[in-house]
């Protein structure tokens, strides 16, 4: 899968009077990956946009969200933190992104992993009316270098009490993304999918936001 990190992605409905959906996806890696076929899937119905780049760790988000959001007007906007809070890093580890799950330090504890969710939410009830979706964090396989594949669970957990807490519907993806990783994973030492994985991945999603974005 070529990178599309740097990329925006647009799909827009024209000949029609009636109100296109607008759709922001802010995400990792993982939700690059997936993103272009979301868009397939609302191809003439609806305007799916990703943030530019990586949403990397929470700190991030708290930093970058406002940019994110832009003055535009969105009827939907869906956000996924954790791949990146959850994981271990060292500055002379020699794996990409220094990760090291044995010499490392966490990114982000659980606790400040779930403050910074709060905060997080906080800003876009105040800067969009938008409705909120939060995705789960999707399957860490037992050999990637620099995560634990119960912290994905622990992270999840805590992330599902924060969006009840604030109402929030999520979308549950853990077990679903370890189904298709299993098959259409990168490798059991990479959290990353083929590109037949994130077309499933991206099914998960779109199926999940067609039911928002048109009841």
């Amino acid at each position: 899968m070529k990178n599309l990190a740097l990329i925006t992605l647009t799909l827009l409905l024209t000949g029609s009077s009636t109100k296109t959906p607008r759709i922001l996806i802010i995400g990792d890696s993982i939700s690059i990956g997936y993103t272009p076929y979301v868009v397939k899937h609302f191809a003439g119905r609806a305007e799916v946009i990703h943030n530019p780049g990586n949403a990397g760790h929470t700190g991030m988000g708290l930093q970058n969200i406002h940019n994110w959001l832009g003055d535009e007007k969105w009827d939907i906007i869906q956000f996924n933190w954790g791949l990146w809070d959850l994981c271990y890093r060292h500055p002379d580890s020699q794996l990409y992104g220094n990760r090291d799950k044995v010499n490392g330090t966490i990114t982000h504890s659980i606790e400040e992993y779930r403050a910074n969710l709060d905060s997080i939410i906080s800003i876009l009830k105040q800067a969009s009316n938008a409705k909120l979706v939060f995705v789960t964090t999707t399957y860490v396989p037992k050999k990637e270098g620099g995560r634990y594949r119960q912290d994905a669970k622990r992270y999840n957990r805590a992330a599902k009490n924060v969006m009840k807490k604030h109402n929030i519907p999520f979308n549950d993806i853990y077990r679903r993304s370890a189904a298709i990783h299993k098959k259409f994973g990168i490798g059991d030492d990479d959290v990353h999918f083929t590109d037949r994985g994130y077309q499933k991945l991206g099914r998960e999603i779109a199926d999940y936001l067609e039911e928002e974005a048109f009841p």
